[in-house]
């Protein structure tokens, strides 16, 4: 099954009805917790070091994770924008009022965690530098 598929499976609300017990289809609907989580910067990924115990080199992985995810969320709007040139002024609204706030939510919580990582790395390449200067 392609992630294409599995998008259109997740994103149907009467699927859910089929493949999950009624009690649970709204709140635990995969497309409105991501929309949520998104939205969220003070949400790390999964696996995510802690900020405020992180090692130099936790933070320049978590900094490049974040830049690659990034890259390809603005990706992303670059492309739904071309895509929008093309629609009828109708087709074009509802994408702007549905698509691009979620992608740009997205894009903006990775923006900020980038720049939570990349103020770590330059506090902890901070202190680096300090420490090398007192040890003899």
């Amino acid at each position: 099954m392609t992630i294409r598929n599995l998008l259109l499976i997740f994103l149907r609300p009467w699927v859910y009805e089929k493949t999950m017990p009624p009690q649970d289809t709204a709140h635990d609907r995969p497309d409105i917790i991501a929309a949520t989580r998104g939205g969220d910067d003070s949400l790390g990924m999964e696996g995510e070091a802690d900020l405020a115990t992180a090692s130099l080199e936790q933070a320049v992985f978590w900094k490049n994770i974040y830049s690659e995810i990034l890259a390809m969320e603005e990706s992303v709007l670059e492309r739904i924008q071309q895509l929008m040139a093309d629609q009828s002024p109708q087709a074009r609204r509802e994408v702007e009022l549905t698509n691009v706030p979620v992608v740009v939510a997205q894009a903006e919580r990775f923006r900020s965690r980038l720049g939570f990582w990349e103020s770590a790395r330059l506090r902890l390449d901070d202190r680096a530098g300090v420490a090398e200067l007192v040890m003899p």
